[in-house]
């Protein structure tokens, strides 16, 4: 039977020129690159310039992805920034990347969900695409996390980078079968009784800023644990397992997350794309980050099976299922 399905047209990132080995933060906390390296496997992450903010970032991601797919801005329908970091309260920093592309047509918005902010963007996209609202979606993760940093926190400053990814997705048809490409399945949670875990302590209503507060050992607890079990329901729901996984594409958050995960979903690391040494935790922009890394490495190429996951503040968590 003839179904829509979300089909990815192409991939691109933008990363600040600023790249910040762990050795930076060797004279201004108590840490060394072998205390980063060994508990999250970071070894270098990038931070936005002076002045650079989210939404520039994004805006070049999805100039970047317009060129690889040989679209014009005119030719999208909308446009979905993830971001905890946006540049203003408001307007969405979705609405200055369309006036930066030139984009006269359609609708831009922001979703905030942290670190799984991308998983919900793409299943959102995916929504816009099969209910007919739109034909061409940008998806665009962007983050300058360096701006919520504790300097004095060892346990979180280390952790971060700034960035964004993105990608197109279009409606195309497909027999409804999992040999279709696109996105296949998605599965979204959030349970905000966690929330106290990982959160940021200001906010507009508090009239502060703030900056990011963790406890680690939950956060890691929480991951593992909801990781896996998302991305287990998502394959459930096309009749799949571990082993039909060509390529994993996890949040990039922590290298003994990543490695814990996909053992317990039965996924060698030689077929999970990790870009988390090279730019620490992203929030929202790793996932898009670490697809834009596997294409451009040739490792992600046409028909194959892409599980991504994610889990960040609120607690929120999800999964997407998708064909390249």
């Amino acid at each position: 039977m003839m179904t829509t399905r979300a089909v990815v047209r192409g991939v691109g990132h933008y990363l600040p020129e600023r790249i910040v080995p762990n050795s930076w933060f060797e004279d201004k906390i108590e840490t060394s690159d072998e205390w980063i390296k060994s508990r999250s496997g970071i070894e270098r992450r990038r931070f936005a310039a002076d002045g650079e903010t989210t939404s520039q970032m994004a805006a070049k991601a999805a100039s970047n992805v317009l060129d690889m797919a040989g679209f014009q801005a005119d030719d999208i329908d909308a446009i979905i920034v993830a971001t905890s970091t946006p540049d203003l309260t408001f307007p969405s920093a979705a609405t200055m990347v369309q006036a930066e592309l030139g984009m006269t047509r359609g609708f831009a918005f922001d979703i905030q969900a942290v670190c799984a902010g991308f998983v919900f963007a793409l299943s959102q996209a995916n929504a816009l695409i099969l209910s007919g609202q739109a034909e061409r979606v940008i998806v665009i993760g962007a983050e300058t996390f360096s701006r919520i940093l504790d300097w004095e926190d060892r346990g979180t400053c280390v952790l971060f980078g700034d960035g964004a990814g993105a990608l197109i997705l279009e409606a195309s048809n497909g027999d409804g079968s999992n040999a279709d490409r696109g996105i296949l399945a998605t599965d979204l949670h959030s349970d905000g009784r966690h929330r106290d875990i990982l959160y940021v302590d200001g906010g507009v209503s508090t009239q502060s800023t703030g900056t990011l507060q963790m406890q680690g050992k939950e956060v890691f607890r929480h991951a593992v644990e909801k990781l896996v079990k998302t991305a287990h329901t998502s394959l459930a729901k096309l009749g799949l397992q571990g082993d039909d996984i060509d390529w994993l594409v996890p949040h990039q958050a922590n290298l003994r997350i990543i490695k814990s995960t996909a053992q317990k979903m039965g996924v060698e690391m030689a077929r999970v794309i990790v870009t988390v040494q090279d730019h620490g935790n992203t929030s929202a922009a790793s996932i898009p980050l670490a697809l834009s890394t596997g294409v451009a490495e040739g490792r992600i190429t046409t028909g194959d099976l892409v599980v991504t996951e994610a889990i960040g503040g609120g607690l929120a968590w999800g999964s997407v299922i998708l064909r390249w």
